[in-house]
């Protein structure tokens, strides 16, 4: 049932009308371990226990289910505590070659039926979630074979007739297809990223050339989108060999990046990189080649198990909620007919899949691979795969100046409003995909002010090299509106000839596009295509569910939020206040809080009173009555004009007198610095080559028909909405807009309030109507889906 399309009078579906009594679960992990499963297994236990599910931890993967005895453990409320911003798995994962065997699936399913489990929730790569189906279509024959061998009754038979499974993925390939990502690749991501800025500055220092080899020994998304995310000169991936010659092509690459005067060269290769015969590329053979031909000095660095480690990011353990989440309300709606099914991600929207459909095509991948048909391994691995890998290959080489067609379009870019992380990213991304389309592009420095003072320089194709990783606004942003300068900036379009105009930025940039729009009929000047690329930390712009610069604020918040835990967790009995920003948004609050595991969130979207906060304090004191003796509560900048974040902290303060303290911790402009992460520098990047080629369209258009720009949908909002990239025209998203408190009126996150709550251990009613409609698994959707 899916809300969107359900016909008037429809009834809504809500997590009180499931129950779980009765229900036992046993929640185990498998195959390689992925930051962001110890947040899948304590929501998979703490929703299972919330609907009066028995949850069991199931210890080694399928060797604990084979062994049993000790292996197979009840979970309770604490005992996923503090596991969140764990790397691995606390519950522990192992290859099992007894579970292969008929004999050990035997051992399994009488050791589940003994403690009545017959559902599953299986975390692993899809070998792992493979045997899991096998043991699902054995199930019935197994139980059989232990009531002949007299091992269990005919009435446990009858009783435990069907085994449920639902799987999610977690590998940090991102190698299974059907998912726009799996749990751990976003965490392995800011692994590889870290590294490669560290070497970047060594690099640069000595002129030197470093060869860095990420896992991904079949699927080469890691190296990917590394690649795109830190600029590189050249990447190899298993899916997209090289083609022929391409060891002189790499040599005559790196040496004109040497002659623009670019000191470093950086080359990503993922572990499984062939060539177009099928035959192993080695960091090894990369390094001797440069050496050889170009006499560079070059290192390999094997960046290895690295990638696996540490603690996840915010978008893992916001993944691996939601996914935890849904799996159990899967388990709960399972019946004997419906196939065994995967929660995925598809853009935002959580999704359930046949679980054989994924496998299939997953295997489907390596064959393509194994047969030499390439293009079509790139193909099936999905079209964000196939986007970033021509957005790489767009952004990286530059065409000589003789083969690119001249539009004789100038085309500016601008930010606009706060700084937000991935702003330059998205910055390069546009200029070189200008430059590519036959543009003349030209750079707007310091928001309109400068705008409507001349401060307009062309920005070559060299002149953004190197800004991916850069946080903050390399152009200058300002929050100054066009309104005042309408005149000047007129003039400005007029003396540089500019024929299309590229706003990137947050609420500012939306309100200054629509003042620009709404001058059209006084200054033709206007009368261009103008597009706006949301960035901001708020994440308030209408028409995108999502902002470049959000993810990384949601990492500084979270990793603040690990400290102050920990710090908590030693003095024990104390509660901190953390206050973020958002102006009235309560995006970073609540997903903040989502991601750091906090007892409560505030948010102007959703009003409280003095009960509220005394509700919550009671809750505190409960807790403190239990092992975790600490608590995290999130409160949005703006939430409420009176119950400020002192308030709250005395209120806090006085009522919890004797049973814990209570410190507050404002995160100011933090959240707006720092490098941007892997995310956001990819998220704006792709943003911004799309913008541009929306760009690029209108221009051929108008060059065609010689129509002029006067209709709303030449002046636009580029943004992601549920599972796609749309352009929406700013005059209908003004129906949208709350411009009072600079929000939309939807926001797609309040729907995982409830989720944040029920992890908190608050009663909750939770909206699951879109869930339960099993979806299938197509080679290529019509729209290019909103992953990244």
């Amino acid at each position: 049932m899916d809300a969107p399309s359900t016909p008037r009078g429809f009834l809504r579906k809500y997590l009180e009308h499931l129950s779980g009594a009765g229900i036992a679960i046993g929640v185990l992990t498998s195959g390689g371990d992925a930051q962001g499963m110890n947040a899948a297994v304590r929501a998979v236990v703490r929703m299972g226990i919330y609907v009066g599910a028995k949850v069991y931890f199931i210890y080694e993967g399928y060797q604990g289910m084979v062994d049993g005895g000790s292996n197979i453990v009840e979970a309770s409320w604490e005992s996923v505590s503090s596991i969140l911003q764990i790397g691995g798995t606390i519950i522990g994962s192992a290859r099992c070659q007894a579970f292969r065997t008929r004999e050990g699936r035997l051992k399994a399913a009488h050791n589940l039926i003994q403690l009545g489990i017959t559902n599953l929730c299986v975390i692993g790569g899809d070998g792992s979630l493979t045997g899991a189906n096998i043991f699902r279509e054995e199930w019935s024959g197994l139980l059989e074979e232990l009531a002949q061998s007299g091992k269990i009754d005919s009435d446990a038979v009858k009783k435990y007739a069907y085994l449920n499974i639902v799987g999610m993925v977690g590998s940090i390939d991102n190698d299974f297809c059907g998912t726009d990502m799996t749990i751990g690749t976003d965490s392995a991501l800011h692994r590889i990223i870290e590294v490669v800025d560290a070497i970047m500055t060594t690099a640069q220092s000595h002129q030197r050339t470093f060869v860095l080899e990420v896992m991904g020994r079949h699927c080469g998304y890691l190296a990917l989108v590394s690649a795109l995310a830190c600029g590189a000169d050249w990447v190899f991936l298993p899916e997209s060999p090289p083609e022929e010659r391409w060891e002189e092509n790499m040599c005559v690459k790196l040496s004109e990046n040497r002659a623009r005067k670019k000191r470093l060269n950086i080359i990503i290769v993922a572990e499984g990189a062939i060539d177009s015969q099928n035959k192993p590329i080695t960091s090894e053979k990369i390094k001797d080649l440069v050496v050889k031909q170009l006499g560079y000095d070059t290192r390999v660095t094997i960046l290895g198990h690295v990638q696996r480690g540490g603690t996840p990011s915010a978008f893992d353990r916001i993944l691996a909620s939601r996914m935890g989440v849904e799996a159990v309300i899967a388990l709960l709606e399972a019946t004997p007919e419906i196939p065994a099914c995967v929660v995925s991600l598809s853009g935002n929207h959580a999704v359930r899949l046949p679980l054989m459909e994924c496998v299939q095509m997953t295997q489907d991948v390596q064959k393509a691979m194994d047969e030499r048909k390439f293009k079509k391994a790139v193909q099936l691995r999905g079209r964000n795969f196939e986007s970033n890998l021509n957005t790489y290959k767009r952004l990286c080489i530059k065409l000589p100046d003789s083969q690119i067609v001249k539009s004789n379009c100038n085309v500016a870019i601008i930010n606009v409003g706060a700084p937000a992380a991935g702003m330059n990213a998205a910055v390069r991304s546009a200029v070189r995909t200008g430059i590519s389309d036959g543009h003349r592009m030209l750079a707007v420095y310091d928001g309109f002010d400068g705008f409507s003072k001349g401060q307009i320089k062309e920005i070559s194709w060299t002149d953004v090299g190197g800004w991916t990783g850069q946080g903050g606004s390399i152009l200058g942003t300002k929050r100054i509106l066009p309104g005042k300068y309408l005149e000047e900036i007129a003039e400005q379009m007029r003396a540089h000839s500019i024929n299309a105009l590229l706003i990137i930025g947050g609420f500012e940039a939306y309100l200054g596009l629509l003042e620009l729009s709404a001058a059209r009929e006084k200054h033709e000047e206007f009368c261009v295509p103008m597009i706006m690329v949301p960035a901001t930390v708020s994440n308030n712009v209408p028409g995108s569910d999502f902002s470049i610069g959000a993810d990384t604020a949601l990492n500084t918040i979270t990793d603040t939020c690990d400290r102050l835990k920990q710090s908590a967790s030693g003095t024990k009995r104390r509660v901190f206040i953390i206050e973020t920003m958002g102006g009235y948004c309560g995006y970073l609050a609540n997903m903040g809080g989502l991601a750091a595991g906090a007892d409560a969130a505030y948010i102007f979207e959703e009003p409280f009173d003095i009960r509220d906060l005394q509700s919550n304090v009671e809750h505190l004191t409960q807790k403190m009555k239990t092992s975790i003796q600490r608590g995290l509560v999130l409160r949005n900048e703006n939430c409420s004009e009176n119950y400020t974040t002192d308030f709250i902290c005395q209120l806090y303060s006085e009522e919890g007198k004797g049973v814990f303290d209570c410190r507050k911790n404002v995160l100011g402009h933090m959240q707006q610095g720092g490098a941007p992460s892997p995310f956001d520098r990819n998220f704006g990047t792709k943003m911004s080559a799309k913008a541009m080629q929306w760009i690029t369209v209108k221009l051929k258009d108008s060059q065609r028909t010689g129509r002029k720009f006067v209709t709303d949908d030449s002046v636009c909002v580029l943004g992601i909405s549920k599972r796609n990239l749309v352009f929406q025209s700013v005059a209908d998203l003004k129906k949208d807009t709350d411009f009072v408190h600079r929000i939309p009126k939807e926001q797609w996150w309040l729907k995982l309030r409830p989720v944040m709550k029920i992890l908190a251990k608050y009663k909750a009613s939770y909206d699951v109507s879109d869930s339960g409609q099993l979806e299938h698994v197509h080679l290529h959707p019509q729209e290019e889906s909103a992953g990244i």
